[in-house]
């Protein structure tokens, strides 16, 4: 009998621990995910509508960073989820531009940086998901999905002012 208990008090604390550590896996997997940007439409002007996600330790920062993603999206990678009417060629796709470039990219990044000049969200509030559905939490930070409006002819006007973009 003392042995059969001294193997249910093994077995339950096993038991927990799996579990523990299973929660602590969870929330790092759900930390590291990457989510891809989806067009969620296109308006008059030829701006994308998208559903970004950025990752941050604080809500500002993971929507700081949602907004960089959607315009390197757009700029380097082209918008391939969501609905088809984004255009799934980005701006700049000459191979190794963001490192041919990498000091203009990063000034044009920076916290605060030009990018900022071409997301909107004045006309449509951010939505922040809820944290049952879309915003996941890991120990360092979280991750938020927001709508920004990228204005991608705008974009493409900027890099071809300032010879980025060549157009022959």
């Amino acid at each position: 009998m003392k042995n059969l208990f001294a193997v249910l008090v093994f077995a339950a604390a096993v038991s927990f621990s799996g579990k523990a550590q299973n929660t602590a896996a969870q929330k790092k997997i759900a930390g590291e995910y990457t989510y891809e940007t989806e067009c969620m439409g296109v308006e008059g002007d030829g701006s994308q509508t998208l559903k970004a996600y950025g990752y941050g330790n604080s809500k500002n920062d993971a929507v700081e960073q949602a907004k960089k993603n959607a315009v390197r999206d757009v700029l380097f990678k082209g918008i391939l989820k969501g609905k088809n009417e984004c255009s799934p060629k980005p701006i700049l796709n000459e191979p190794n531009i963001q490192e041919k470039h990498e000091d203009y990219f990063n000034k044009f990044f920076a916290d605060g940086g030009e990018y900022l000049n071409y997301t909107s969200m004045n006309d449509m509030p951010i939505k922040l998901f809820s944290a049952g559905k879309d915003r996941k939490t890991a120990a360092e930070g979280v991750t938020y999905g927001i709508t920004v409006i990228v204005k991608r002819s705008e974009l493409k006007k900027k890099m071809i002012t300032d010879n980025i973009l060549v157009i022959p």
